[in-house]
């Protein structure tokens, strides 16, 4: 029997809540599940739907800035799945999020591109 069962949740910290939360609602559409404001560490967090998973959109006074991109150690990017990759580019860019060129996986054959969100963080779509 295996020991984990599926991705629950991935956590984000953003340096300006307000523009992360449009990014993440409105450019990406993702659905608001929760928002709490927690007085006691002045932070908001954003519970949002992704599938079977959540993404955590949290905000704390004076986090530090990512080191490097991408290649710092720890979490390397974000992997989000699309049907239909030049349609999911077209529509960042409507929104005027910038996309690297469409490349292929060498492994699996599939495409794929990167972009980032309002923190820089690396986000990746990948066409399923």
């Amino acid at each position: 029997m295996a020991l984990l069962h599926s991705l629950h949740h991935v956590a984000l910290i953003c340096s300006d809540y307000p523009r992360s939360k449009h990014f993440y609602t409105q450019v990406l559409g993702l659905k608001v599940v929760a928002e709490t404001y927690r007085t006691a560490r002045d932070s908001w967090k954003l519970d949002l739907e992704l599938g079977d998973a959540r993404l955590e959109l949290f905000s704390f006074p004076g986090a530090p800035a990512r080191p490097s991109y991408p290649e710092a150690q720890g979490l390397r990017h974000l992997a989000f799945a699309v049907d239909e990759l030049e349609s999911a580019v077209a529509h960042l860019q409507s929104h005027g999020v910038a996309c690297e060129p469409i490349r292929e996986d060498e492994l699996t054959g599939k495409r794929f591109t990167f972009f980032a969100d309002p923190d820089d963080l690396p986000l990746e779509l990948y066409e399923r």
